[in-house]
């Protein structure tokens, strides 16, 4: 296999097309239309692996495009009309005062939209100002100079066989150079990952903390459909002990996007979020919605949940970090998009400052000295605590602490409680198989709940099949004797996608089976596996999911 690779030069190579890549590419082409930009998208298009609930807070939009309301082809459809919460139980459920709730949590003057159809429609604008954007092109190589200066990104090798061997289609990968590489691949992006890594960036902050996100997309009954109408549940199916909650957003043209998180510090390895999700939707507060509809789209993907306290340094030499790569998600509002397009702002701006003082190479401390005081920080502030409260005392005490931390820290501009810890990482909170009850799930009905493998058809996750397995396992012995034989095998529960199985062999032994073609890149492996013996690396590019319409 050659490895001669050929090689582009830019001034700015961007890694990922989602709200914070894109953000950037467009303001550096605003400050100055010389800048020469290159956005690398793992995705076989842009929009294809982004997947949200989406309610979106224009704020960065009205920073980085202000007369975007005047596009007659903006995906901005439908407005917020209407906020409902609720607590759920297993055969009702309390729907929650609107004047109790902070007012942060105010959905009005925000809209539901597609995320992935957002991007679309930034990529255009994008292009319109000559920023490149590749699609399909996997960044799985930070490239660094003896100094361990990032100078750059190398795509994966195309055409490589499962065996590691190069067949007729092989074409080596490309390298891409820049003045500034900056990192926007979403949450526990791989490239970041390892930049995080070596230049210690996570020092001194809270370990991040993480969701796990399903979401459906319905077309329902008319008399059914509430356009505008956004509804927030906590409670069942998930005990008081296991965080997380759910989401109807009604869209336009008869569409709902129903949504469920589970924090992944749950402690029960036998719990599996993609069956507390299809069982949510049994809820008598919920199935009506859906009676006589039609599911059209199924996807998962991680979320960062650390929020303030867990933002690594957000940059290095050559480079930063952006986006749902920085953890800039806000939990209560389960909301990230508008911080990952004020991140991309932010960065740009560093960015052409230093271009314009013929800088290169350096660390873009700018960017990393002003988030805390900028929109961004503001934003993640008061709402620090709420995840710390809710994974120590409980969903039901967890919640009213928090809300109660909210409403002090927004009227006083501070917290009686000061900056709580997370405490341990995701992966330590799962106990041992004998000190967790088993969980049983009802078989399903194939209207309102869905097996995985049907959901996944629905995902329209591809990959070649003749190309090395993606999900690398670090020590196969490991994986026996802990993750079967001290957790009974989590990784076939967690993964929203049927990726992971114990399957018997003929001599009635198991062994660990990995369903690369099904992953749909959520990366809950990365982050759940016990032992953090699973990591998850770009396999070729343009493969995974195509969602439409998420």
């Amino acid at each position: 296999m050659s490895s001669e690779r050929e090689s582009m030069a830019f001034d700015v190579v961007i890694v990922g097309a989602g709200p914070a890549g894109l953000a950037a590419a467009i303001r550096l082409k605003q400050r100055n239309p010389e800048t020469s930009v290159v956005v690398l998208e793992k995705g076989a298009e842009v929009g294809a692996h982004i997947l949200s609930g989406a309610v979106i807070d224009p704020v960065g939009l009205d920073t980085l495009l202000p007369e975007w309301r005047e596009d007659p082809d903006h995906p901005l459809k439908t407005a917020v009309a209407e906020d409902r919460f609720y607590y759920l139980g297993p055969s009702g459920g309390v729907r929650l005062p609107n004047a109790f709730m902070p007012p942060l949590m105010n959905n009005h003057g925000n809209y539901i939209a597609s995320l992935g159809n957002v991007c679309r429609w930034l990529a255009e604008k994008a292009e319109a100002l000559e920023v490149e954007i590749y699609p399909g092109f996997a960044a799985a190589e930070l490239l660094t100079d003896d100094k361990g200066t990032v100078y750059g990104v190398a795509t994966g090798d195309m055409g490589v066989g499962r065996d590691g061997e190069p067949n007729d289609a092989y074409t080596p990968g490309m390298e891409l150079h820049g003045k500034y590489v900056l990192l926007a691949e979403g949450v526990r992006g791989s490239l970041s990952k390892q930049a995080i890594a070596r230049y210690g960036l996570d020092e001194g902050v809270e370990p991040q903390k993480y969701g796990l996100g399903l979401k459906e997309l319905w077309e329902v009954k008319p008399e059914n459909h509430h356009p505008g109408r956004v509804e927030h549940a906590f409670g069942w199916p998930l005990d008081n002990g296991t965080g997380g909650g759910s989401f109807l957003y009604h869209l336009e043209d008869n569409q709902v996007a129903v949504g469920f998180v589970v924090h992944l510090n749950y402690k029960n390895p036998h719990l599996s979020p993609f069956e507390e999700f299809q069982r949510f939707k049994t809820h008598p507060m919920v199935s009506p919605t859906f009676e006589g509809g039609r599911r059209l789209a199924y996807g998962a993907r991680a979320i960062s949940e650390g929020g303030w306290q867990s933002v690594p340094k957000l940059v290095f030499p050559g480079g930063a970090l952006l986006g749902c790569s920085a953890g800039f998600v806000n939990v209560p509002r389960i909301k990230g998009s508008h911080n990952a397009v004020l991140s991309g702002i932010q960065a740009a701006d560093a960015v052409g400052d230093a271009l314009a003082e013929g800088r290169a190479g350096d660390t873009l401390d700018a960017y990393e000295d002003g988030w805390r005081s900028s929109a961004i920080g503001r934003d993640l502030e008061p709402v620090r605590n709420v995840k710390p409260l809710w994974s120590k005392h409980g969903t039901r005490l967890g919640v009213m602490l928090g809300g109660l931390d909210m409403w002090t820290s927004s009227k006083l501009g501070f917290s009686f409680m000061g900056t709580l810890p997370h405490g341990k990482a995701d992966h330590e909170a799962t106990v041992q198989e004998y000190a967790a009850k088993p969980i049983s799930y009802p078989k399903p009905d194939g209207k309102l709940t869905f097996d995985r493998l049907s959901s996944v058809f629905l995902s329209n996750t591809n990959h070649e099949e003749d190309q090395p397995v993606h999900l690398h396992v670090i020590d196969g012995r490991l994986q026996r004797t802990s993750e079967l034989g001290q957790f009974d095998g989590p990784s076939q529960r967690y993964c929203p996608a049927g990726v992971y199985e114990w399957v018997e062999d003929g001599d009635g032994d198991q062994r660990f089976q990995i369903n690369a073609q099904n992953c749909v890149h959520c990366k809950t492996c990365d982050i759940k596996d016990p032992n953090q013996n699973i990591v998850w690396q770009v396999p070729e590019g343009g493969g995974g999911p195509n969602y439409p319409n998420m």
